[in-house]
Formats: C-alpha cells, structure tokens, sequence
C-alpha cells in the first residue's frame, strides 16, 4: 500500500488517460490495419483480433522502447516549455486525441492516432505557450504526409495486383500458376517482414544495423520463406476442375501470404504507436518526480508498456469492429488476393519511407493501398462517397484534437491547478 500512496496523483490520472488513449488506438488505428483480412474473408473478426492482439501486445511490450520523446515527433520548441504548461498540456493532449479517435471509431473512420496526439501538441502549445513555440516545418510535413501516403501505398497496391493478375489470376491454370511463381510471393513476404521489423519494430531497441546488413538478414529471412512456400504449395493438390474451386485454391495460398504480412505490420505498429499513449505519460511521470525538470526525453517505465499494450488490445476488442467494417468491406470489395496486394503494399511503403525519412500515417498508407487495389478493377469498384467521408476526416483531425486540446488544457489547469 506504501507503494501505491507514494505516487503522484499526477501520474495517476496520467495512467488512466494513457490507458484511454491506447484503448482509443486499438480501437481505431489497430482495427483498421486488420481490416484486409477481415474483409477479404483471411480471418473472422475474432480470429483478427486475437491475431493483432498477440502481435500488437508484443510490439509495443517488447519492443516499445525504453525512451521516448518528451513531446512527440519534437513539434514544440523544449526551452520554452515549463513544467506546469508540460504537465497540463499532456494530460491535454491525451484526452483530446483519445476523444477525437473515440467519435472517428463511433462513425468506423479510420484517422490516424499520431495525427491526433500531434494536433492535440500543436494546439495546446500555439496557446499555452504561444505560436513560436510550434514546429511548423513539421505541421507542413504532417499536412504534406496526407497526400504522400496514400499515393505511394495506392501506387505499389495497383502494381502488386496486376503483377498478380497478370502471373497467376489470369492465367488458364492458375493453380499451377501459383505453384511455379508462388516461392518467389514467399520470398518477398518474408524479405519484407524482415525489413519493417528492423526498420520499424525493433528500431526502439537501437540495434544500429546498417542496410546492407538489414537487407542481408531480410534476404536470409526470405530464402526461409521461399523454402516454406515451396513446401507449402507442393501440398496444395487440384481436386476438381471447375474454375470456381480452382480458383478458391489459389485464393487459399494468399490467405497464408496476406496474414503473415498483417502480423508483422502489427508487431512494428504496435512498438511505435504505443509511444502516441504512453509519452505524454512518461513525459508526465518525468517533470513529477524530476522535481520540475523538463527535458527532451523521457524514460519509460515496463509498466507503463503494459498499460499501452492493455490498452490497444482492449480498444481492438470491443470497438476494433467498427473500422475494420468500413476498411475491409466498405470502401471497396476485397478478396484475399486483393487484400494480399493491399498489406505488401501499406508493408512495402512503411519499408520504404521509414529509409528515405518520408512521414508517413499507417493509417493512410492502408487505407490508400485498398484505394489502389480497388483502382486496378476500374473507378467504379469504389464507393466514392466512402472515400471522400474518410479523406474528410483525415483533414478535419489535427484542427479538431487542436481545438480539444485548448478546452482540456484550461479544464485540468483549474482543477489541478
């Protein structure tokens, strides 16, 4: 009990709003990157979130990182930022943008989360500390980052369909067309795998491995994969010869290649968001008990790992089906073929911008890999009306967690205050 009474209240109510917040994420931003293979019949809704559960849980436990950044992504200016504007502003932040994402999960819109804890920052420090204090170069990369991602994801989707269209899906026997070209789709997977793994799910563990030796490792990784691939498809044996069943086959080997994709983009999606839930808490925890020190980074503690990894099972769990819904089935009609050009692409795009230091939102990136697949049928394989809602909300995220953000900031300074 003495352990319990000797900690802050502060950071009490910064652990329940770090909870809130990642319940809020899995809701959202976890439900929507499971949302393919809900869609394309990979996995049940159950099956999905027990998937991304383990994966995601594991990401953000294991490799959620051992410090994070005071504010995120450093869009505040820290030698103008004191102790009480740090304190007020985060549990700002994580209200605002947990809020925000709790009404996008309520109408199945999937928005990005590091959006909202950045609009929620931006907002809070524009008038609690004053305009110069924001990092408006980083404003313009975010605003810059909702064309950027879902147009190379759309790009890379339209291409990995049609290259899978033109080697298997139309063909005369796709099954054994899938036979011979599948190790080299194992292959790639699996290379891709390896990638946003180093590049995106254990860069917080700062294994420093340069990219000759990241691509090394992938290319040892996919050699793996080919091999399994070719024992894999070596039992995949023709039954009938009607084409529906022929087909039904064929689709069966990219339920397998789709799911491995989708868990590794959970496990690097959950080591990184975790971060959007649990620095403003770290950042908390560190001005309570440094007796007012401010500083760029924060330590964070296993438990508050745990709180974040909690949090986003838990919001996948009972809100997760929402957006999955409008990811997998609204906006366009995904098979898993489909759906297994849509998750290489959204991977192959984190791989790649992670690299050449490109901002990208998860969330867009699938969201326009889905976009892209749709497009390789033609434009009226997509709801329009979706796409647009959807692009409207991405728009409307940061001013809206901005605008929050300013009310709940004055709102903990007179109750704490």
């Amino acid at each position: 009990m003495e352990l319990f009474s000797s900690i802050a209240p502060e950071i009490w109510l910064a652990g329940g709003l770090a909870l809130y917040m990642a319940w809020a994420i899995g809701a959202n931003d976890v439900a929507n990157a499971m949302g393919t293979s809900v869609g394309s019949g990979a996995l049940t809704i159950r099956g999905a979130i027990l998937v991304a559960a383990v994966f995601e849980f594991s990401g953000a436990f294991l490799a959620g990182g051992h410090v994070t950044d005071t504010v995120r992504k450093g869009m505040l200016d820290m030698d103008l930022v004191t102790q009480e504007s740090l304190l007020y502003g985060m549990l700002a932040s994580l209200t605002s943008a947990a809020t925000l994402l709790l009404g996008a999960t309520r109408l199945g819109l999937p928005v990005s989360t590091t959006h909202s804890i950045v609009g929620a920052i931006v907002g809070f420090g524009a008038v609690a500390i004053g305009p110069e204090a924001v990092n408006w170069g980083k404003v313009g990369e975010i605003v810059l980052s909702w064309l950027t991602s879902p147009l190379l994801s759309g790009v890379m989707a339209f291409v990995i369909f049609q290259i899978t269209r033109s080697l298997v899906l139309g063909r005369e026997n796709p099954l054994e067309q899938v036979r011979k070209v599948g190790p080299f789709f194992f292959f790639y997977v699996f290379f891709i795998i390896g990638l946003v793994t180093l590049f995106k799910g254990l860069k917080n563990l700062n294994l420093h491995l340069d990219l000759p030796e990241a691509i090394g490792g992938s290319m040892l990784l996919g050699l793996v994969g080919a091999l399994v691939g070719a024992i894999f498809l070596r039992r995949v044996k023709p039954v009938e010869e009607d084409e529906d069943h022929r087909f039904s086959q064929v689709e069966r080997v990219f339920v397998v290649l789709q799911i491995l994709t989708a868990c590794a983009v959970a496990f690097a999606h959950g080591s990184n968001d975790v971060a959007n839930a649990i620095g403003p808490l770290a950042a908390i925890a560190t001005a309570v008990q440094g007796a007012g020190e401010v500083a760029q980074k924060a330590p964070v503690q296993p438990w508050m790992l745990a709180v974040g990894g909690l949090g986003i099972v838990l919001g996948l769990a009972t809100w997760g089906y929402r957006v999955m819904e409008t990811v997998g089935k609204k906006i366009t009609e995904l098979t898993p073929s489909r759906g297994f050009a849509a998750e290489l692409a959204a991977a192959t795009t984190i791989v790649l911008a992670s690299r050449l230091g490109i901002p990208v939102s998860t969330t867009h990136t699938l969201v326009g890999a889905v976009l892209g697949v749709g497009l390789a049928r033609g434009i009226g394989a997509l709801d329009l009306r979706v796409v647009g809602t959807i692009v409207a909300s991405w728009i409307a995220t940061l001013p809206i967690s901005a605008a929050l953000a300013v009310f709940f900031f004055y709102f903990f300074k007179g109750l704490l205050g």
